[in-house]
């Protein structure tokens, strides 16, 4: 099954005349003295400095080095376009222009690495909603401690009889019922464990 393409006028209209600057580009950079592979790179260069600044511009961070990176592409691009408009004798191109364009990727290069790596958008707090907020303690009068609430500890059988063991032999050698705190020393247990073996042996 084929799928109907539908053209944007829009997007022909772009690409149409993103094809036309980027000839420009590379004619006036070949007549400034820069042959081959390198007249080629010019266009490629500024027109990735452009797309840089203005995905900066949509990023929702600071502005203000994504506007000026930007009108600086759109002005070698329009320069070069105008340039080649038959305003220019492009067999006698004057000395200033060679300097512009040879130092142009140095230009490149400090824009795009400046916007690269430039301050990030600033997080919005909105986009963060779905995060559980922290839990406030309420807070006690002064003086006082907040009770700790009483915890469940698994005690295994075989330590609760041999608690009953060390009990009845407490209570014959004593008279008296075993406290938690000597019930611990002679268990070897942490004290929360004792505590919950003590109140099995009520």
């Amino acid at each position: 099954m084929r799928l109907p393409v539908r053209l944007d006028a829009v997007l022909v209209q772009a690409l149409i005349a993103a094809a036309l600057s980027f000839a420009h580009l590379h004619d006036l950079a070949s007549a400034a003295g820069q042959d081959g592979w390198k007249a080629w790179a010019y266009p490629v260069s500024v027109d990735l400095l452009m797309v840089v600044a203005w995905r900066r511009l949509r990023s929702g961070g600071p502005k203000a080095a994504g506007w000026c990176w930007f009108l600086v592409a759109l002005a070698a691009s329009l320069g070069a376009n105008v340039a080649t408009a038959g305003l220019l004798d492009l067999d006698d191109v004057p000395a200033w222009l060679r300097i512009l364009v040879a130092g142009w990727p140095a230009v490149a290069f400090l824009g795009g690495t400046l916007l690269a790596h430039g301050p990030a958008a600033p997080q919005d707090p909105a986009a963060h909603d779905d995060a559980v907020p922290p839990i406030a303690a309420p807070e006690l009068p002064s003086g006082e401690t907040e009770p700790t609430p009483p915890a469940t500890v698994s005690v295994p059988p075989a330590l609760v009889a041999l608690a009953h063991k060390v009990a009845a032999e407490h209570r014959a050698r004593t008279g008296t019922a075993i406290d938690t705190s000597t019930l611990r020393a002679r268990l070897g247990v942490p004290m929360l464990l004792a505590e919950a073996i003590a109140a099995r042996l009520t």
